[in-house]
């Protein structure tokens, strides 16, 4: 018998005909369509609209010129092979021909000349427009109340002197009035704000900012009155669960992560478990998946069943709201059941390509969307991975459920590997195992979320105990995630940015292509035992942080406050705690403190409370002192609200107060008497603390500027105010007190600023007068978590760097 083109199995198991192979081998023949208008929309985001059409007329001519010659107009027909490859490029031709023209005409409706006018001269305008997405919570400037953003059409512009522009145009509202919050999309409203420019690099015209509520000119439509009603009831019905699981499960089942506990999404971050807590193609795939399995129990034919699942799949959309996301994730989830249903995985690949294409094509803000670029790769994983490492898990006696648990997971990770390391610059070793033993919550998680949804409206007693027993697979998330972000090590740094992402996109290509040899397997499986029995003990025992005989840090928590001063081993004392929780939770794990036996707040602005949940992360926290002065109230609202649950008391101090344990001793110098009426009354009601760390005089100035820096001088001995090192106050703006500064006399000075910020911190002039004072200037915006390290009888700095030390 005649048996042509045998070669190995791509596990290397047994032989693999040649026309078997060629049957069962994916077909690529639009991907190439897929990846190019992908890119060619990728690009024209970032290009004018001219650039986008020129870009189009060459794609369009190249691929003119090759289809004449494939077809044997200009010359002698091509061979067969020549052919198929020439019609691949003349494909990839027509893809950038059509993201490149479909980008540059919706870039030219978001550059129009109208509009344009208006956000250069920061106008004040009185826009009508119509709501795309729910209104979502963003953190504010320091100081400030949260704000809403909310992604809107503008429909109508008027300007101050009676311009008028008429829409659609897509924009962006920044809103500080809370009556935003409970509209919903497809609502029509008239505001009145100030144009500004936006980021750049997607459809955003201009981003609105008022002060104003919204004025009502219509109604949602029905659908989205009533997934406004299932998501109300659905909240509603989480509200007696414990915070952790109860604000997970909204997340889970519709994407509304406004109760999701920082900590926890932050743990799903480290655990690259993160795509849990937004709407999926996973998540479609589950609901409409246990209605097709639920049809085929009850014996309902094919078209009754294809019915019932079109009618599932509209249903979720429109209780998570038809958004971009959402449409993608639909469309996404639908190619896989499809597959899966019809048992034939090589038409789900193209299918996945025309899938690309055409929302690329529909919406091509997507090409630069994240979420999309990981949809996209991990249904992409899934259809040409999974199967194959499932059967080959199979054939080597491992069980079918297992093999199928095993294989989703790492072909999904493996897939979204690239896009991951792109985004947080770090390779996760902790993601693989953290999904896998994910993957028996997520699906019974997501259907009783989705049945306490739908039943909350009519049985609102039913619907709690759905969310209930919902719950308990929602906390087993929660403790994957936990452990996971917990274990040492658990993510690796990798270079950052679209490099990163392309050299391990290559990384993983070569090690699946060499993983097809026998030997290779066998190598790699050595390599990898190695890296993880030698490189992940050292990055332990060897990491170099913190610095012995370390005396004080200063966190790199962005533009804000975090100091740490060691106790004993394993316990400090935290002044102040940044913006955000991940960061100064990053900070103290760095450090290796796992108690904290006083959380010192200066005073209660988001800069230095904003991260104080992250602080009692994992850790008994054994008391909080603050200044007396409460004020911002919400600031303040926030440390109580960390403290009650964890059973920790709060209690107000004022100069003089005195606090010793181990090798810190601390002392409270400021503010010596209540300052009203000065420029930032919060700022200059700080608490001032002169700390000895193991004799080393320390002074942690908060915030306090010119006015209770003054104070101090005139109240307080000049001994009490000398130190060593100088927690530099307010970010080093410019409001400090030369005198001050000059009593202080530092070694070392500390600046706790963000990257970036817009607040000009630090002064320059400031910075000039420290050094030229004798003290060496480090400041974590540069340089990443600080030490001051004590060497022999003086100081030294050591600094872990400024990427290392950035929070994610």
């Amino acid at each position: 018998m005649n048996r042509r083109g045998s070669r190995p199995a791509l596990d290397g198991s047994r032989p693999v005909d040649g026309d078997a192979a060629q049957r069962d081998a994916p077909d690529l023949r639009l991907a190439g369509l897929a990846v190019a208008a992908w890119l060619a929309a990728l690009a024209g985001l970032h290009l004018s609209a001219r650039a986008s059409v020129w870009l189009a007329a060459v794609a369009a001519a190249l691929a003119l010129l090759a289809g004449l010659h494939l077809g044997g107009v200009l010359g002698r027909r091509p061979g067969a092979v020549a052919r198929r490859y020439g019609w691949i490029a003349v494909a990839v031709l027509l893809g950038v021909l059509c993201g490149a023209a479909a980008t540059g005409a919706r870039v030219a409706v978001r550059d129009a000349a109208p509009v344009r006018a208006l956000v250069t001269d920061r106008a004040p305008v009185t826009a009508e427009l119509v709501l795309r997405d729910d209104p979502r919570a963003i953190r504010g400037a320091p100081g400030r109340p949260p704000m809403l953003l909310v992604r809107v059409d503008l429909i109508r512009l008027t300007g101050s002197g009676g311009t008028r522009v008429t829409g659609p145009v897509r924009a962006l509202v920044l809103a500080t009035d809370p009556s935003w919050r409970p509209l919903l999309p497809g609502q029509r409203v008239t505001s009145r704000g100030r144009l500004s420019a936006p980021r750049g690099g997607d459809l955003t015209a201009a981003v609105l900012s008022t002060a104003d509520p919204p004025t009502l000119r219509g109604d949602a439509s029905w659908p989205q009155r009533a997934a406004g009603v299932l998501r109300a009831g659905l909240q509603r019905a989480c509200e007696p669960l414990p915070d952790a699981p109860g604000g997970l499960l909204p997340g889970l089942v519709v994407g509304d992560t406004s109760r999701l506990l920082p900590e926890v999404e932050e743990d799903f971050r480290a655990t690259g478990m993160t795509h849990l807590n937004a709407v999926s193609g996973s998540n479609v795939a589950i609901v409409v998946g246990a209605v097709l399995l639920l049809a085929r129990w009850a014996r309902a034919g094919p078209r009754t069943a294809a019915v019932l699942c079109v009618l599932a799949l509209v249903g979720f959309v429109i209780l998570v709201r038809p958004s971009p996301s959402v449409v993608r994730a639909a469309a996404m989830g639908a190619i896989g059941l499809a597959a899966l249903a019809a048992g034939r995985s090589r038409s789900a690949l193209p299918a996945l390509a025309a899938a690309v294409t055409g929302l690329v094509l529909y919406d091509p803000e997507l090409a630069g969307d994240p979420g999309f670029a990981l949809s996209v790769c991990a249904t992409g994983g899934l259809l040409l991975l999974a199967p194959g490492w499932r059967d080959a898990l199979r054939r080597r006696g491992v069980p079918a459920g297992l093999a199928e648990a095993l294989a989703v997971p790492a072909a999904a990770q493996l897939a979204c590997g690239p896009v991951i390391a792109g985004l947080s610059a770090t390779v996760s070793l902790v993601a693989v195992p953290a999904n896998l033993l994910a993957v028996p919550a997520v699906a019974p998680a997501t259907v009783l979320g989705v049945l306490a949804a739908v039943l909350s409206p009519l049985w609102p007693g039913g619907a709690e105990f759905l969310a209930w027993l919902a719950s308990w697979p929602a906390r087993w998330l929660v403790a994957v995630a936990g452990y996971g972000a917990d274990l040492p090590a658990g993510n690796l740094p990798w270079a950052g940015g679209a490099a990163g992402a392309l050299l391990l996109a290559a990384v993983s290509v070569a090690l699946l292509l060499a993983f097809q040899r026998r030997r290779a397997r066998r190598l790699i499986a050595v390599v990898a035992v190695a890296v993880v029995l030698g490189a992940v003990p050292v990055r332990l025992l060897a990491s170099g942080w913190p610095p012995r005989g370390w005396v004080v840090v200063a966190c790199a928590v962005g533009q804000g406050d975090a100091v740490v001063l060691p106790v004993a081993a394993g316990r400090a004392v935290v002044v102040d705690a940044g913006p955000e929780p991940s960061g100064v939770d990053a900070c103290l794990r760095r450090l290796r403190v796992r108690e904290v036996p006083l959380l010192v707040v200066s005073h209660f602005h988001v800069d230095h409370v904003g991260g104080v949940s992250g602080v009692f992360r994992g850790r008994r926290v054994g008391a909080v002192v603050g200044p007396s002065w409460s004020e911002p109230p919400y600031g303040a609202a926030q440390v109580r609200e960390a403290a009650r649950r964890a059973g920790t008391p709060v209690a107000p101090v004022q100069a003089g107060w005195r606090w010793r344990a181990g090798a810190v001793d601390l002392d409270a110098v400021g503010p010596p008497y209540p300052l009203r009426g000065s420029r930032s009354d919060p700022n200059n009601n700080s608490l001032v603390l002169a700390a000895t760390v193991d004799g080393v005089r320390i002074l942690l100035t908060g915030d306090a500027e010119t006015e209770e820096q003054r104070a101090m001088l005139e109240t307080t001995p000049a001994a009490r105010i000398r130190a060593d090192v100088l927690k530099v106050a307010h970010h080093g703006s410019a409001y400090q007190d030369p005198e001050f500064l000059a009593a202080v006399r530092p070694a070392v000075a500390l600046v706790c600023v963000g990257v970036g910020n817009d607040y000009g911190h630090p002064d320059a002039g400031l910075l000039d007068r420290l050094s030229r004072g004798g003290a060496r200037v480090s400041r974590t915006d540069t340089d990443g978590d600080i030490a001051a390290v004590r060497v022999g009888g003086g100081l030294a700095v050591v600094k872990r760097g400024a990427e290392a030390g950035r929070p994610r």
